[in-house]
């Protein structure tokens, strides 16, 4: 499948205690694998180790692209999907607070704007 290692023991607690800090109660997180273009110079799409997760109506993604560098995103169905503006992060706890302060944040947006 791909040289970059599963989410290892560190990461997966530093997720899982993130998301019971933010939403106050355990969090069910799944373990797959993403086929995601690593490098917007070439078409080729590379599979790497992902942690997914819902809450309400949202859908969230944590990609492994390397050892120590990750990416995410979240999504509300199949055309509406969003990011941080970060491409890449270098430590799983800033990926993950910046994923859920992002989501957030574009909930408050939306909500003013209802």
């Amino acid at each position: 499948m791909s040289d970059i290692p599963d989410f290892n023991s560190s990461e997966l607690w530093m997720i899982r205690t993130t998301l019971k800090e933010r939403y106050q109660q355990d969090i069910e997180i799944q373990l797959a694998d993403s086929e995601i273009m690593l490098n917007p110079k070439s078409s080729q799409l590379s599979w790497c180790p992902t942690v997914y997760w819902e809450v309400d109506a949202v859908s969230f993604l944590i990609f492994k692209a390397a050892p120590e560098r990750y990416r995410c995103q979240f999504f509300y169905g199949e055309n509406e999907f969003y990011g941080t503006s970060i491409e890449e992060y270098d430590n799983i706890s800033d990926c993950v607070t910046t994923l859920l302060q992002t989501q957030a944040d574009f909930e408050g947006q939306k909500n003013l704007q209802q």
